[in-house]
């Protein structure tokens, strides 16, 4: 998809790529572009192959939000345009189901937030599993900046959750930033890489995980973010219970069991 709004690379077996590519703009998100990536995702979702994927953008920013030169035509416009809140609606939902997207990725998805992501780039980097940021990173809550809602593309459920209540009001009320190494100090990202080795550390983390067994890295994704909308103990440790008896039966667990006992790496068939 080379010379395209999204590039895919393949650095390492079992390891996907996905470069937002509008570096003359920062990476700024138009329809083509959000459609490019929810294809993406679509594409690889139940990809057994694909065992960890990395996102990143191409030149200086990770993505700088909205293209305000305009959006673009959604897919399937009528021909004859329709009325202000009918296209303000589906161009809403066009990006915010990116939201669903992300989530059906069955392979974590690790952000390598190599420079600004700012409003919807904000967003989108929250949706990632994993967030690395490059020293020159920034974190922008700019919606409320461009007389909109600091709320959007489930960044009012996702940031308190990844920096607290408190912090996270600060920053959507005020259209706050962060740099990478604030964004570090309240656990936005895991850890703050100098920028020329934030790929690399990145594809590092993807490498580590595609090591692991498939469906013990599936269903850990899927109970993190599952138990983040469960509102009790025991409703989570119901959930863990069912996963960890299903993946006990699993070829790969015996392996696993058999390998550690010899002293030697296990070989995972996804079985």
């Amino acid at each position: 998809m080379a010379d395209t709004v999204i590039e895919i690379e393949e650095p390492r077996p079992g390891i996907t790529l996905v470069r937002l590519n509008r570096p003359e703009v920062l990476n700024a998100i138009t329809a083509e572009l959000i459609q490019g990536l929810r294809d993406v995702l679509r594409g690889i979702q139940d990809d057994a192959q694909v065992r960890a994927v990395v996102l990143t953008g191409a030149g200086r920013a990770f993505c700088a939000g909205l293209d305000l030169r305009g959006y673009g035509d959604l897919p399937g416009s009528p021909e004859h345009g329709e009325g202000v809140p009918q296209t303000g609606l589906r161009g809403q939902r066009h990006v915010s189901e990116l939201v669903e997207d992300f989530r059906r990725v069955r392979a974590p998805i690790i952000a390598a937030v190599n420079g600004p992501a700012a409003g919807a780039g904000l967003s989108i980097s929250l949706l990632c599993d994993i967030r690395l940021a490059a020293r020159s990173a920034s974190f922008h809550a700019s919606f409320i900046r461009r007389g909109l809602s600091g709320c959007d593309i489930g960044v009012s459920w996702l940031l308190p959750r990844a920096i607290g209540f408190a912090r996270a009001a600060d920053l959507l009320l005020t259209g706050g930033s962060l740099d990478a190494a604030e964004a570090e100090r309240v656990g936005l990202v895991s850890a703050v890489i100098p920028d020329e080795e934030l790929l690399d550390a990145a594809v590092e983390r993807a490498r580590a995980i595609a090591e692991l067994s498939p469906f013990g890295v599936w269903q850990t994704k899927e109970l993190l973010w599952a138990n983040q909308e469960i509102g009790g103990l025991r409703a989570a440790v119901a959930l863990e219970d069912r996963t960890q008896a299903l993946a006990g039966m699993t070829e790969d667990h015996r392996e696993a069991v058999a390998a550690f006992l010899e002293k030697r790496p296990a070989i995972y068939r996804d079985r």
